[in-house]
């Protein structure tokens, strides 16, 4: 596959960046804040990629974590990188299609779930949502990270740009579409937090990678003539559109 082909996250990771989030460290932080972890807790991270949440949840609070993804490349790269923390024994990497998880009803506290159902139509945003209600413990949290239009869709146009910058069917919603569909699933109250998106702003580079991240993740993507093209229209892109695409991070609990 070319490097004009891959996912947009796949397309970054291999500039070097490692935090592959709408919102970077921003609402991630703002989600651990939310998710009331203990080391007895059990969390199921869905999309694990490789592992860079899962791990920081080990290190931060000593629970154990089961992470899934459907990427055998990213399920290598998690598995060697939780061994390089020596977290073998608190992370469980594993295959698994998040619309049929092989997991027990009522199985775990909090599922965390990052950048993925964005990528889906609405219906299948519900589908996986009533997977991620079924496994969670009755008072779990369900902890998710994703893109919000700051009004309306899109116009067309730019939407259509928005789908060949990520190599995705990207399909945000805005802050009250998204409590809408999470409440629809069941959930019996809905925390929302947003803010700038930072994959490719300066700011938010710096933020996330620091700043010889930072400095490392522009130099690649410019150096190199085939990644050029692709970088430079990223970040045209998301810069053009800073004022309608923001990230939202909800924390969703469901029912005793």
């Amino acid at each position: 596959m070319s490097i004009h082909e891959k996912a947009g996250h796949t397309f970054l990771a291999s500039l070097g960046k490692t935090r592959l989030r709408p919102g970077g460290t921003e609402a991630t932080e703002w989600l651990f804040s939310q998710a009331q972890l203990t080391p007895e807790s059990r969390v199921l991270e869905v999309a694990c990629n490789m592992a860079t949440t899962a791990i920081e949840l080990v290190q931060r609070y000593g629970c154990h974590v089961t992470a899934v993804d459907m990427d055998k490349d990213a399920l290598a790269k998690a598995k060697n990188n939780v061994a390089a923390q020596g977290l073998e024994d608190h992370i469980q990497v594993m295959p698994a299609n998040a619309n049929s998880l092989p997991f027990a009803d009522n199985s775990f506290d909090v599922v965390i779930n990052e950048a993925m159902l964005t990528m889906y139509a609405d219906k299948a945003k519900a589908k996986l949502l009533a997977e991620y209600y079924r496994v969670l413990k009755p008072g779990g949290r369900l902890l998710t990270h994703d893109i919000m239009f700051t009004a309306g869709r899109l116009a067309e146009e730019q939407q259509s740009q928005l789908q060949q910058v990520v190599k995705s069917n990207v399909s945000p919603m805005t802050k009250k579409g998204w409590r809408d569909i999470l409440l629809a699933s069941g959930f019996a109250e809905v925390k929302q937090h947003q803010g700038q998106m930072s994959l490719m702003s300066p700011q938010g580079l710096i933020r996330d990678e620091g700043l010889k991240g930072a400095i490392r993740i522009v130099f690649n993507g410019l150096r190199y003539r085939e990644n050029r093209s692709r970088f430079v229209g990223m970040f045209r892109f998301f810069r053009s559109q800073r004022r309608h695409l923001n990230y939202i991070a909800c924390c969703s609990v469901k029912g005793q």
